[in-house]
């Protein structure tokens, strides 16, 4: 592996380990009703799930191992998206402004995943 493809390597683990503290730190912040405990709970180990992955997949054995690893990655990202979009903010400006945002980066994490596995089969 390159230089240049081995720091894309850490920016991606980087990446996906700000998205996870960004949601903790969020879900910090939530209204506490009992829909908002239990989805982000959901929340919180899909968004951790998502770079752990990444990183099991940067350690595989195979190349088979890989693509699974990246797809897993892929399918907690979508995961994360979708627990964001039904927890609860009661409107709140700044909370709606912070849950938009992760939003977006869940589904940039998606489509970043996705070309990942484009390329690699």
């Amino acid at each position: 592996m390159t230089k240049a493809q081995n720091s894309k390597q850490y920016d991606l683990e980087d990446r996906t380990l700000a998205f996870a503290k960004a949601v903790r730190a969020f879900v910090k912040k939530l209204p506490k009703t009992t829909a908002n405990i239990e989805d982000g709970k959901q929340l919180i180990k899909a968004s951790g799930s998502v770079g752990a992955n990444y990183i099991e997949a940067n350690e595989a054995i195979s190349k088979k191992d890989f693509i699974v690893r990246i797809k897993i990655c892929r399918k907690e990202a979508k995961e994360s998206r979708y627990w964001l979009r039904l927890v609860d903010t009661q409107e709140d400006a700044e909370l709606e402004r912070e849950r938009s945002d992760l939003e977006k980066e869940a589904t940039e994490l998606t489509n970043i995943f996705g070309a990942i596995l484009r390329k690699s089969e």
